[in-house]
């Protein structure tokens, strides 16, 4: 198969992604990084287009199963009501706890989820990318909050170092989070 009609057979998949041309950057991420302070839930302040978060409202909830992985519970409202994925985590490499791998099919590889920064206690800045053959690649980036909401110079902060590392933040937008009790 080549590469042009791939990138044909793919063009509908990543319409509503990221993309760019070349390799992923590859940025650092945070220095010691501690699981267990990061769990709980986080809230979606702004992010990058997703075709699998288009809705409002959308939260992020990570626990620890028995068998040592991380339960990723993501939600969103979507046509007036809530809606649930759910999903693994796993840190594959334990020397960088901070690059882990997120899964919401047994059919699909580990994705990377890259916490780049967070204070583990208002914000956290999330980068996920996916080279495909080398050519271009899909990307994602999330400002989350442990609140439905963020000091606008927090959110500035946060799209500041995105921007200094080398990812593009033009297609960022917020995420409406006032939808009451649903």
């Amino acid at each position: 198969m080549s590469a042009v009609y791939l990138l044909l057979l793919l063009v509908p998949t990543i319409s509503a992604q990221t993309f760019r041309f070349g390799a992923c950057p590859t940025p650092k991420v945070q220095s010691n990084f501690s699981l267990q302070l990061y769990l709980d839930k986080w809230y979606e302040i702004e992010k990058l287009p997703a075709s699998f978060a288009r809705g409002q409202c959308i939260e992020a909830n990570y626990s620890v199963r028995k068998d040592g992985t991380i339960r990723v519970l993501n939600s969103q409202v979507l046509g007036g009501k809530r809606e649930f994925l759910e999903g693994t985590a796993v840190v594959p490499d334990r020397q960088e706890p901070a690059k882990l791998g997120v899964s919401f099919s047994y059919f699909t590889p580990y994705g990377p989820y890259w916490v780049l920064e967070t204070n583990y206690t208002n914000y956290t800045i999330v980068y996920s990318c996916t080279d495909i053959l080398r050519i271009f690649h899909v990307y994602y980036a999330w400002i989350l909050a442990r609140s439905p909401s963020l000091p606008p110079e927090t959110v500035h902060y946060a799209k500041q170092l995105l921007t200094d590392k080398g990812i593009d933040i033009s297609k960022m937008t917020p995420t409406y989070q006032s939808c009451g009790n649903i």
